[in-house]
C-alpha cells in the first residue's frame, strides 16, 4: 500500500451509539486513537488517500462512508449486513464481561485463559471484518482489530 493509504480521521456517529460507562468511552477514544497513529486503508478502485471514516448502525447495517480531500469529498458508502458478524460479537462481549468479573475475583492463570479466549475472538472478528470488505477496502490485521473494536461499540445499540 502507498504511504496515502491510510486514515486521517475516524468518526463514530453519535447517534448510533448507546450510552456508554467510562471505562467503554475511554475504549473507544484509545481505539480511535491507535487507530489513527498506525493503520492501513485503502479504498479499491481509488488512488486519493489518505482517507476519512464515518462508520454508522442503521437498520442492523454497518455503514461505511469514506472520504478524502479538503474539503472532505465522499468517495464511498460501503453497507454492510451485521448479520455474519452477530455471533463473533454476541461472544466477544460475553468473553469481555467474563473477563471483568475474572479481573475482581479470579487467580491470575484464570484471568489469563479468559484473556487469550477474547483476544481469539477478536482476532475472529478483525478476520470475518477483513472477509466481508474484500475486494472493497483492504485492511491489514491491526487495522481491522481496531475497527472491530469500533463497531462493536456501535453494535451495542444496533
Amino acid at each position: 500500500m502507498s504511504a496515502g493509504n491510510r486514515l486521517l480521521d475516524v468518526r463514530l456517529d453519535e447517534e448510533s451509539l448507546a450510552a456508554a460507562s467510562p471505562e467503554a468511552e475511554h475504549e473507544r477514544r484509545v481505539a480511535i486513537f491507535d487507530l489513527l497513529e498506525s493503520n492501513a486503508f485503502e479504498l479499491v478502485g481509488h488512488d486519493s488517500g489518505p482517507y476519512a471514516l464515518s462508520l454508522a448502525m442503521l437498520d442492523g447495517r454497518l455503514v461505511m462512508a469514506v472520504s478524502a480531500g479538503a474539503p472532505a469529498q465522499l468517495l464511498h458508502t460501503h453497507v454492510l449486513s451485521m448479520q455474519p458478524l452477530r455471533r463473533v460479537i454476541k461472544d466477544y462481549f460475553m468473553i469481555c464481561e467474563s473477563y471483568h468479573d475474572a479481573i475482581r475475583t479470579a487467580s491470575a492463570t484464570q484471568i489469563e485463559a479468559i484473556d487469550m479466549g477474547r483476544r481469539g475472538l477478536h482476532n475472529e472478528g478483525s478476520d470475518l471484518l477483513r472477509e466481508r470488505l474484500a475486494g472493497k477496502i483492504v485492511l491489514d490485521f491491526d487495522t481491522a482489530r481496531r475497527l472491530f473494536t469500533l463497531i462493536c461499540a456501535l453494535h451495542i445499540r444496533g
